[in-house]
Order: C-alpha cells, then sequence, then structure tokens
C-alpha cells in the first residue's frame, strides 16, 4: 500500500521549489529532499508579479501558472527518483505552490490569498492524486489563511515537559507557541529576510546576503530602526498574518532615510536589527517564559540574525535540526502532511493560529487523468 508522501513549496524567498518525500508512520522520516532553482526567465517574470500583482496581466498570470505548475511536477519527480520510487508507492503530493499574493489584513475585505502552480498538471504530469489550494479555506471560514506552518511545528516538535517557542524565518517570520498546557498559537511577527535580500541584490549580485556577512559590516542606526519599528502591523494583536505585498520594496524605499546610498551596509545592519527587534518583541509579549526556541527557515543559515536574536534572549535558541528535523524543508514537509490530513477527511483546528471560526478542512483534491 502507497503510504509516501511528497511535499511541494516555494517560500516567500523565492530560491526555488523544495520537494520532500516522507513517512509519516510509525514516525516522521523524510527518504529524500531535492530544491530546484527557478529558470531565469521564470524567476524575473514571478519578481515583476510579486512587485506589483495589480498590474500584471491576466493571461500572463494563467500562462505562468501553468508553467509552475510543471515546474512543480518535474521537483515532485526529481525527488521520487532519488529516493529510488515510482508514482504508485506515492500516496499523495502535497503542493503549497508559489505565494504570489496574500492580503488578509484588517483592511482587506473581503480577504484574499492566491498561489500559483496549477495542481492539476502536477496531478497529470505525475499521475499522482495532488493536493493544493489549503489557504482559502481557512479565509472563507473567517482565519487569515496564515501561517499554516504552526501545524507542522505542533505535530512533530511539542514536547509535553516544556514551553517551545518555534521560528521559521523565511522573507517573513512567523512564530508558533507550543506550551504543554495550552492550545496551539502563532502568527507572522514581520519581516525576516524579505527585506534583507531586496537591499542586498539592489548593490551586489546574488539573491541573498550569505551569512549575513554584508549586515555585520555596518552598523545599526537607532533612530531609523525605531522609525521602522513604528508600524501599525506590530502592535495588531494576533492572530494575524502578512507577507511582502504589505512589507514590500516601495514600504522600504519610502522609508528609507536620506544617508542610504552613502551608508548601504549601515542600512543592511539596521534591517537585520529590525527582524531580530520586531520578532523578539513578539515573543516577549506573552505571560509565560519559554523554555527553548527552536529555528528553521532559510534565516536559520543567516549567523549575523541568529546571533541578534540570541543576544536578546535568555533561553538557548537552537536549529530544529537539534531535534532531528532539518530546518530547511519544515515548510515542505507540512503539506506532505497536509495532504495526508486532506485524504484522511481530518478538518485541521487552525482557530488559535489564524483566528477561523473552528477547525477547517484544507485543501482541495485534484485527481490525475484515468
Amino acid at each position: 500500500m502507497a503510504d509516501h508522501l511528497i511535499g511541494l513549496i516555494s517560500g516567500t524567498s523565492m530560491d526555488g521549489i523544495d520537494a520532500v518525500l516522507v513517512r509519516f508512520e510509525p514516525e516522521c522520516r523524510v527518504l529524500s529532499q531535492v530544491n530546484t532553482p527557478y529558470s531565469d526567465p521564470m524567476l524575473r517574470a514571478l519578481d515583476t508579479l510579486r512587485r506589483d500583482p495589480d498590474a500584471f496581466p491576466v493571461a500572463a498570470m494563467a500562462q505562468l501558472d501553468a508553467e509552475l505548475g510543471d515546474a512543480f511536477a518535474t521537483a515532485a519527480l526529481a525527488v521520487m527518483q532519488q529516493a529510488g520510487l515510482t508514482p504508485d508507492a506515492i500516496c499523495a503530493i502535497g503542493s503549497h505552490g508559489q505565494t504570489v499574493l496574500h492580503r488578509a489584513g484588517p483592511n482587506d475585505r473581503p480577504a484574499h490569498t492566491l498561489q500559483i502552480g496549477d495542481p492539476h498538471r502536477i496531478a497529470a504530469n505525475t499521475g499522482i492524486v495532488t493536493v493544493a489550494d489549503f489557504r482559502r479555506a481557512d479565509l472563507a471560514a473567517g482565519g487569515q489563511g496564515a501561517p499554516l506552518a504552526p501545524l507542522i511545528h505542533q505535530a512533530l516538535l511539542a514536547d509535553s515537559s516544556e514551553y517551545r517557542l518555534v521560528v521559521n524565518l523565511g522573507g517573513i517570520a512567523n512564530l508558533t507557541r507550543l506550551h504543554p498546557e495550552r492550545a496551539v498559537s502563532g502568527f507572522d511577527t514581520g519581516p525576516a529576510n524579505c527585506f534583507l535580500d531586496a537591499w542586498y541584490r539592489r548593490h551586489h549580485q546574488g539573491r541573498f546576503d550569505r551569512n549575513g556577512d554584508w549586515a555585520a559590516s555596518g552598523t545599526v542606526d537607532s533612530s531609523w530602526l525605531l522609525h521602522l519599528l513604528a508600524d501599525p502591523y506590530f502592535s495588531l494583536p494576533p492572530p494575524k498574518s502578512t507577507g511582502i505585498e504589505y512589507f514590500s520594496l516601495d514600504w522600504l524605499i519610502q522609508r528609507l532615510p536620506d544617508w542610504a546610498d552613502t551608508r548601504p551596509q549601515d542600512i543592511q545592519a539596521t534591517l537585520a536589527e529590525f527582524s531580530a527587534v520586531s520578532l523578539v518583541q513578539a515573543l516577549s509579549d506573552d505571560d509565560a517564559r519559554p523554555d527553548r526556541v527552536l529555528v528553521c527557515g532559510g534565516g536559520v543559515h543567516n549567523h549575523d540574525l541568529l546571533e541578534r536574536i540570541r543576544r536578546r534572549l535568555s533561553c538557548p535558541v537552537q536549529s530544529t535540526s537539534d531535534f532531528g528535523l532539518d530546518p530547511d524543508i519544515v515548510e515542505a514537509t507540512l503539506f506532505a502532511w497536509l495532504a495526508r490530513e486532506r485524504l484522511a477527511g481530518r478538518p485541521v483546528a487552525t482557530p488559535g493560529i489564524t483566528g477561523a471560526r473552528g477547525a477547517v478542512l484544507l485543501g482541495v483534491v485534484c485527481q490525475p487523468p484515468q
């Protein structure tokens, strides 16, 4: 009987498609993982779309959706090949696709979200049942649609003997509270890597500041940092979610100080401090002190950012790898798990995370052609 699942996602940093092949019984075991970078034309199209989704042509969107569907299918086939398995060994694929729009703030009525990467093409190209479109059912139930990562954090990282906070450092940061005596909760805290990546690309080749070395070479400007932290998002109570539609490059440019062009490394240092401080302020807004903070996502490799976070916390800050979960594939594993839950007909309890009115059956099932 097929009991393996594949999870697919490309996150807000758009550094390619993460694919994992996993079994959850008798315990979670990742059998293979593959990261497939986007082609340059696809990346340029996605950058254009994400920069101004309201102006992006509908026909171009439809074409990009189909092209991404084929790309995600190729990633699924590659992770299967690496594991030495054939499609008949796979129960299902869970694909989050690529988020190109997420507007679920207090002024977004109706709240709306869009992930592209046509799941019908994934099912057709692989011959495997594909589950996708995980956010919109939660939005329809009055939730924020995100973050969903707390669901896998709870399933794989909760501990009955200690209070753990799990932090996902993607383009946007989100946290999960795993208190042994309380229901799971979580929310997006604000920028993690999105501004660091965007500012780095304006001044260097490459897509990110490796290890945070450029940020570490600069000096934090305390006055500008306070200006950034004054944004109303940080005072909103959870549940809440955000994205680079809100914390966009335009948001950053509108707030740049007069000295930005002459001291670009100080901008980078202050943006790193901004990511760390906004996160820690959100962590601190709790009546219980965590015993441990576990970190996953691409930001786990940014040594400078992690050190800025550690300096502000009194508890251990560790990678999820110390607890058996590769920090680079946590979200891909999530969508394999969500596909399993959807096919089993189990609604997912998101009220404490997204604010939905009740448990929600997440995902739409796409069958391969007969």
